[in-house]
């Protein structure tokens, strides 16, 4: 498809498309798709994925940033009429609006729209094989999102994944973040083989399994965040000092509040727990 329409995969768009059966299967395995769903994809490519999701959901909202698939992708999935496509970056999209009913069309037409203000919110999973360098930004994205959705399976470096379904004592930033809102864990390891062109590095599955409500009110996260960022700001130091340094604080301060937390103020932000971490957010709170 890519020579029959003068197409090369873009490096700087990250572009690796998944081409491996199996591989492919794993991915709508670990989403648990069910005939009633609604899929948000994430980057069609060519629209491998997208031919196995839209044979298993009841419907496909696919938001691909590179013009050039059009014509193929157009082509690919010309047998069904459950795709939607979206031209536009998903950084910068809301992925609400995207799924309202009122903006379901059973066509493979394109659509640049990117506010559908009034519509009724769905809920959707999100299913996506993306380009590494925007992992962090799309969870990110997703999870701040107005409304979230039930799910997230991603398609991620095999190195990120492990950072992102870590637990003490490797506990780090991105698995912080991630667990405030759900629950991740890897679904499956993918080799290089299974894309092209292959990558440098092997890749895995990760589903997060989101909360119905985030483990912090909303009026606790930006603490949360600050003291998380302090603290892991410099992993080898205690967090008497990061936290101390991070939030401005004197070492005394610092190490008083750790103690009424129940938290041995020498230990090192990457052995604490989710609750641990909240436990602090709440004793600091006011201060």
């Amino acid at each position: 498809m890519l020579k029959k329409y003068g197409l090369h995969p873009s490096k700087s768009l990250g572009q690796n498309f998944l081409v491996d059966e199996h591989a492919l299967q794993k991915v709508v395995n670990a989403a648990d798709i069910q005939e009633d769903d609604v899929i948000l994809e994430v980057g069609p490519g060519l629209g491998s994925l997208t031919r196995y999701l839209a044979s298993a959901a009841r419907r496909v909202i696919a938001v691909e940033l590179d013009k050039r698939l059009l014509p193929a992708l157009h082509e690919i999935l010309s047998p069904f009429n459950n795709v939607e496509l979206i031209i536009g970056d998903i950084l910068v999209l809301n992925p609400a609006q995207l799924v309202t009913q009122e903006a379901y069309s059973p066509t493979k037409k394109e659509n640049s729209r990117s506010s559908a203000s009034g519509n009724r919110s769905l809920p959707y999973k999100v299913v996506a094989n993306i380009p590494y360098y925007i992992t962090s930004a799309l969870i990110r994205h997703l999870l701040e999102a107005e409304m979230r959705p039930e799910s997230i399976v991603l398609m991620v470096q095999r190195e990120v994944a492990s950072r992102i379904a870590a637990q003490p004592p490797k506990m780090n930033l991105l698995a912080l973040s991630v667990q405030a809102y759900g629950e991740p864990h890897i679904a499956a390891k993918i080799p290089a083989g299974a894309f092209y062109p292959p990558p440098k590095v092997d890749s895995a599955i990760v589903r997060i399994d989101l909360f119905p409500e985030a483990r912090l009110p909303a009026s606790l996260r930006p603490l949360f965040f600050r003291l998380a960022k302090a603290g892991f700001s410099q992993k080898r130091k205690t967090l008497r000092n990061t936290i101390s340094a991070g939030m401005h604080w004197d070492k005394t301060q610092a190490e008083t509040l750790l103690h009424k937390a129940g938290i041995n103020p020498q230990r090192r932000a990457q052995t604490l727990s989710f609750d641990e971490w909240a436990s602090l957010t709440r004793m600091a709170q006011g201060l």
